[in-house]
């Protein structure tokens, strides 16, 4: 069996391409488009813990995920520690995971968040709504390019999805753009 081991420039080549894809991520996350209606008072105790994204207008790096999970961990006034866990273009894929940590940026409401997937870049993260049971909740962006809807539990009533999906029409989101997460 013959095995190749990458060079130390290989290495660097990569870790280049990936900083550089990283930054230009960063780069779109702060051009901003008209206001987007924040929720108005987010308990963060209420909210940490599992995130089942039902819908989303997804990134680069989650097309194709299926079982995506967004999990929250308050690790000190105003920092959450994020685990975002996925499988990659099926349900039996490799298990991709990611751990940005989010930065609360709009007290008293708690419903601006910074998330830094890379140091120093942080990108926007916004809870446009959130049920009074904690049940549902909708994460969004000023520009309106990133979406997620996301339940306690992996599945959702066609009802309930569609109303969430309408508070997002309602926040200027594209509806064809917007699309379901399978979920098991």
């Amino acid at each position: 069996m013959l095995l190749i081991y990458p060079s130390n420039n290989m290495i660097k080549i990569i870790g280049a391409i990936t900083l550089i894809t990283v930054s230009l991520f960063a780069f779109q996350s702060c051009r901003t488009g008209p206001p987007i209606k924040m929720a108005e008072k987010v308990n963060l105790d209420l909210f940490m813990g599992d995130w089942y994204v039902i819908a989303n207008i997804p990134t680069f790096i989650e097309k194709g995920a299926h079982n995506a999970v967004e999990s929250y961990k308050l690790i000190k006034p105003g920092v959450i520690d994020t685990l975002f866990s996925f499988n990659k273009d099926s349900f039996t894929g490799p298990v991709k995971q990611y751990n940005p940590t989010g930065f609360v940026t709009d007290d008293p409401s708690n419903a601006a968040w910074k998330m830094q997937f890379l140091w120093p870049f942080k990108s926007e993260f916004i809870i446009v709504y959130i049920d009074p049971a904690y049940e549902y909740s909708i994460i969004g962006r000023t520009k309106r390019d990133y979406l997620w809807i996301m339940a306690r539990k992996p599945k959702i009533s066609e009802r309930q999805l569609n109303q969430l999906v309408q508070i997002a029409i309602e926040q200027g989101y594209d509806k064809d753009k917007i699309k379901r997460v399978p979920q098991q």
